[in-house]
């Protein structure tokens, strides 16, 4: 076993007797102990949440959209323009 799959970190999880036992009903119908369904769960939940922020999906409408979007001329802003030409209150 290499050393990278040693499970060497804690998790600790205060809940109700309720939440418990709804746990580990539903580990013992998908033959798993509590941390293991625990973990499959909560690792599966992480993976989706960093996925939203890291990658996004569109139809092919709304890709040509966006890359219309970025090739598309700049237009002048002049309230940022005098923004950025003020001296900032960190100088």
């Amino acid at each position: 076993m290499a050393a990278t799959n040693l499970k060497s970190e804690r998790i600790d999880v205060r809940t109700t007797p309720e939440a418990k036992e709804t746990l580990q009903q539903a580990a013992a119908m998908t033959r798993k102990n509590v941390s293991e369904f625990l973990l499959e769960a909560g690792l599966a939940a992480a993976s989706e949440a960093l996925m939203d922020r890291r990658t996004f999906m569109l139809s092919d409408e709304q890709w040509r959209e966006f890359q219309e979007a970025l090739d598309a001329p700049v237009r002048p802003k002049p309230r940022l323009a005098r923004l950025l030409s003020e001296p900032s209150v960190l100088e």
